[in-house]
């Protein structure tokens, strides 16, 4: 009998369980990818919207626009201020480029409460489906004001807040889609791998972005818009919202890894880790979670403000890092947006330990904490850094992005399917996508206020944005201070009762 070729025999060491599982997890990857690549433009084509004019230069400027009005109108998308693009090329310019961030971040803060609560009461195929094609096209709708050479900045805003309520049919679908397929062994490694989505959409989208951004910044936009609307499509004919839809042994109970959390915290107050199997007849037969039901799983309120404060650090520094470069290293925006994405390389690798570092500890709280701890010295240090040269801020930009990011994604990620699956819960997986979109929802009103601030506070310094962001890891840090007391009282009460 002859031998079976490699990759004949590679296939063949997977069951059919295990393929699905790999299937979901690299396509609910891409979806979540795409929504942060059609996310990401704006940060990148600020520089181009203002651009930095000599003052000198504006007597020669006005008589340009006096002889180009008298030799013939307007045929093609451009504006003629070397100062950027109208309204955009004046001196509060960072006030009205935080308002387009502002509008975004507040849109999707409010439509998060709202989506958790819509999504888990219709399928997520068709619910992520229609989300997806609606962000495709009003992404685009952006980009369409250069080329129907539109100067109203309620335009732009308008577009903005469309596009903040429609991307939050994203992360409560997805987050649930994965904690379906996958149970807690190794849920933090798992998440945190998956969760680089978040960086490599955003390193997607600045590359994409920053081609464009220098000749028709309106492609920035474009472009990715038809990326996520084609990714939409490819939802909604492949998306499987459950293993039981298709029949595949639902394995969480019998994961060993899984059955050891539950005997090591079966004693144990803190609940972080103890798990609810997630069955086909709590998915079906359970009513939907209540909004003050959800809140009262132990750990939702405290996580959840603490993300707050982290998704403020994590948000500024994608809506502002490119222009901070561009003014600092005084580069041009889209070798400022090439540079930025070395801050989601970091982020990358900060998921990925937080979730590998949780899992081998069993701590959640305390291995945010960590970095939260390490990372406000950090932010000072990438502030006094970056100024003394491009090397220098290249390695400040992977620390920092390990660092801010990590506890960001594991919240997100791991902890929301932890307290989404919560004992009390008593199988209840409808609750996950409340859960999720309460904690993110929660978080998202801190990315509103972030990027905000750092456009009231960046023209009296760019170290003042950095000090307001370091008080607000403190913040992040305060708020888990009761659960990293419960999780130490735990692993010492379980120490001492494996001494008696």
């Amino acid at each position: 009998m002859a031998q079976l070729p490699p990759g004949i025999r590679f296939i063949t060491a997977f069951s059919r369980d295990q393929w699905y599982r790999a299937f979901i997890f690299s396509l609910t990857f891409l979806l979540y990818a795409s929504f942060h690549l059609s996310r990401k433009p704006i940060s990148i084509v600020k520089g181009e919207l203002h651009k930095h004019c000599a003052a000198s230069h504006e007597v020669e400027l006005n008589s340009y626009k006096e002889y180009a009005a008298q030799i013939q109108p307007v045929k093609k998308p451009s504006n003629i201020s070397q100062c950027g693009w109208e309204p955009f090329d004046k001196n509060n310019y960072k006030q009205l480029l935080g308002a387009l961030d502002y509008s975004f971040l507040c849109a999707y803060a409010v439509g998060m409460y709202l989506s958790g609560l819509i999504g888990e009461r219709l399928p997520i195929r068709y619910y992520l489906t229609v989300g997806m094609l609606a962000s495709g096209l009003f992404t685009a709708m952006f980009g369409l004001g250069y080329f129907c050479n539109i100067h109203n900045l309620w335009f732009y805003i308008m577009a903005q807040i469309a596009n903040g309520l429609v991307q939050t049919t994203g992360w409560p679908s997805v987050v649930t889609c994965i904690g379906n397929w996958f149970g807690k062994g190794r849920r933090g490694l798992i998440m945190g791998i998956w969760n680089s989505h978040t960086s490599v959409g955003n390193i997607l989208g600045s590359l994409i972005a920053a081609y464009w951004v220098s000749t028709c910044w309106g492609l920035s936009f474009v472009v990715p818009g038809i990326i996520i609307a084609v990714m939409g499509i490819v939802c909604f004919l492949f998306l499987i919202e459950h293993p039981k839809d298709i029949s595949c042994s639902c394995t969480l109970s019998s994961d060993p890894e899984m059955q050891h959390l539950l005997t090591d915290n079966e004693n144990c107050s803190v609940s972080l880790n103890s798990n609810t199997v997630i069955t086909g007849e709590g998915r079906h037969g359970t009513a939907a979670i209540s909004f003050l039901g959800a809140l009262r799983i132990p750990g939702v309120i405290e996580f959840s403000l603490c993300l707050l404060f982290a998704k403020l650090v994590s948000y500024t520094f994608l809506f502002w890092l490119p222009l901070y470069i561009t003014n600092v290293e005084h580069l041009d925006a889209k070798r400022a947006g090439d540079l930025s994405t070395l801050f989601d390389v970091g982020g990358i690798f900060g998921g990925i330990l937080a979730g590998l570092i949780s899992d081998r500890l069993e701590k959640r709280a305390s291995t945010c904490g960590m970095m939260l701890l390490f990372a406000a010295p950090t932010l000072y240090m990438f502030s006094a850094v970056s100024k003394m040269g491009l090397e220098a801020t290249v390695v400040m930009l992977l620390i920092s992005g390990a660092l801010v990011n990590g506890p960001y994604a594991l919240i997100t990620t791991a902890v929301s399917a932890d307290l989404g699956t919560h004992k009390s819960l008593k199988g209840n997986a409808r609750a996950l996508s409340t859960v999720t979109a309460i904690i993110d929802g929660t978080g998202s009103v801190g990315a509103a206020l972030g990027p905000l601030l750092a456009g009231l506070i960046s023209p009296s310094g760019w170290n003042n944005v950095f000090y307001m962001l370091m008080m607000a890891d403190a913040c992040a840090l305060l708020f888990l201070l009761r659960l990293i007391q419960k999780e130490l009282r735990c692993n010492a009460d379980h120490t001492l009762f494996k001494e008696h």
